[in-house]
């Protein structure tokens, strides 16, 4: 064969091999400790196969170098990410010195997938900020008051449904589509004004392509990991995450809701008319026009379809293999319907204490986000690694992790961490920058519908457990395992349990 292709292949095989070891000896010239990766797949190689779920991983990182503040880690496409260990350190990056780590790491490109690439979570700088300062009212205490209502209303029909069930059908009942369908009616009534029974009208079209555009399972999980890692294929190849139908169905949604409300003079204590309300007022940097607004309303919708039914499903499957949890909680809620005469308040669901402990270990336990990212922006000097160590200085862009999932299950702050045990917050506040429960991420860039998010499961669970009791059958995962075949949390199997009226 010819010499000239021979020659060609070994400097092509030569220029890579010393490309990727450029890349993976990036922290053994900075001489912190890390974890060796792979090229293309980083430390992902587990999870690319398989062979390790998205947590697991994360534990495995952050419990390397015990001793360490930080340890290095190798993202998708071996791009060097800094993973925290030390509380004081993450506290610093986040809350102390959050002007210098604003943004996370993009999960779109804005020209080519506006749709998701516009959303509160993916925008950065002073945008971001107009942004968040327009919606965060949509989710104070006066707010959620006016929804509590609208989500009560949802939940008790959600309640007769269950209810109408024959005893037959409420056997081997799959949670993740019963939650997902509840779920789909809640957000749409809260978050755009609209009113759809998912639960009867099984294929409608906020349902069908809501789960369409939020499937992140198998091989779709790991596309988004991948879109997400490869900035540069994605604006090569023009790829996007949400599809043309679905990108259109929320517009018409959005552009018609508007326009309805516009000519009609209506008014809704929802993330929508906060947005409608904002178009007068002058911002610097924030363009509200109708594609950004319906970005906001595909992102509260992308972010709660998939987290909250996953999360309901976790707290009755948690429910269902720990009965003597479950009975403690049913007693609590006896206790405050019989005070409230048997009628769900907002006032009664902020009583239920032992409600909230669960929610918390749930939250704990089973953590939606297994790590929070921030990006660099400006030069920092980070304290050594060791004791013995030297500082090292980050440079603009540098991606850090701060590793939820092994920060929850240090015994170093949590006893016996792989129990589900909620009297471990029993009684005990959880204070929205607390570094040790990160469910909901922190500092400026923490979750804006963490309380929404709360009063919605709070008041589903105590409505099904007033009536019901979760039961698991010899398909539910018991111990509770995870599918490695997800990057999101799945029991091997997949979620089912028995639902049972109560005597």
């Amino acid at each position: 064969m010819d010499p000239f292709f021979w020659t060609s292949i070994l400097v092509i095989s030569s220029l890579v091999y010393y490309y990727f070891k450029k890349k993976l000896d990036y922290f053994e010239e900075l001489n912190i400790p890390y974890v060796p990766g792979w090229p293309l797949v980083g430390n992902f190689l587990g999870v690319f196969t398989q062979r390790q779920h998205l947590i697991e991983l994360l534990k495995e990182l952050y419990n390397s170098h015990p001793e360490a503040k930080y340890v290095g880690a190798f993202d998708f496409g071996t791009r060097p990410v800094i993973v925290l260990r030390d509380i004081e350190l993450i506290k610093s990056v986040t809350i102390k010195h959050s002007d210098k780590f604003p943004d996370h790491m993009p999960l779109a490109d804005r020209r080519t997938d506006p749709t998701l690439g516009d959303n509160l979570f993916n925008i950065t700088g002073d945008e971001w900020k107009e942004l968040r300062n327009v919606l965060t009212p949509s989710f104070t205490s006066s707010k959620l008051k006016m929804m509590f209502h609208l989500m009560a209303d949802c939940a008790d029909k959600f309640l007769k449904h269950v209810e109408y069930l024959p005893p037959e059908a409420r056997k081997y009942v799959d949670t993740k589509d019963l939650f997902t369908r509840i779920t789909t009616d809640i957000i749409a009534s809260c978050g755009f004004g609209i009113s759809v029974d998912s639960l009867r009208d099984r294929n409608n079209e906020l349902y069908v392509l809501g789960k369409k555009s939020t499937h992140i399972e198998g091989i779709q999980g790991l596309k988004f990991l991948i879109l997400k890692s490869f900035p540069w294929i994605v604006k090569l190849f023009k790829l996007k995450h949400v599809t043309e139908d679905v990108s259109k169905f929320f517009a018409n949604l959005v552009s018609t809701t508007i326009r309805t409300r516009d000519a009609m003079g209506i008014s809704r204590p929802d993330m929508l008319q906060m947005m409608m309300d904002a178009r007068k007022k002058k911002t610097e940097h924030l363009e509200l026009d109708m594609s950004m607004m319906t970005a906001q309303c595909f992102g509260a919708f992308f972010a709660g379809y998939e987290s909250l039914s996953t999360f309901m499903c976790l707290v009755a499957h948690e429910l269902a293999i720990h009965p003597d949890v479950q009975k403690k909680l049913q007693n609590e809620i006896d206790e405050v319907m019989k005070e409230s005469n048997g009628k769900l308040n907002y006032k009664a669901i902020n009583k239920m204490q032992y409600l909230d402990a669960v929610f918390n270990e749930i939250a704990r336990k089973h953590p939606q986000n297994p790590f929070i990212d921030r990006r660099c922006v400006a030069h920092f000097e980070f304290p050594p690694a060791f004791p013995d160590g030297k500082p090292i200085t980050l440079e603009p862009g540098t991606s850090i992790w701060i590793p939820v999932a092994g920060i929850h299950m240090d015994p170093k702050y949590y006893e016996n961490p792989e129990k589900f045990d909620p009297d471990r917050y029993y009684q005990k506040k959880v204070a929205k920058n607390d570094a040790l429960n990160l469910s909901f991420g922190i500092g400026s860039r923490s979750c804006i519908a963490d309380r929404f998010s709360k009063m919605l499961v709070n008041i589903l669970f105590v409505l099904l457990l007033s009536r019901f009791n979760f039961v698991r059958n010899e398909k539910t995962c018991s111990p509770l395992k995870y599918s490695r075949k997800n990057i999101i949390i799945t029991p091997k199997g997949g979620f089912s349990l028995d639902i049972e009226a109560r005597s």
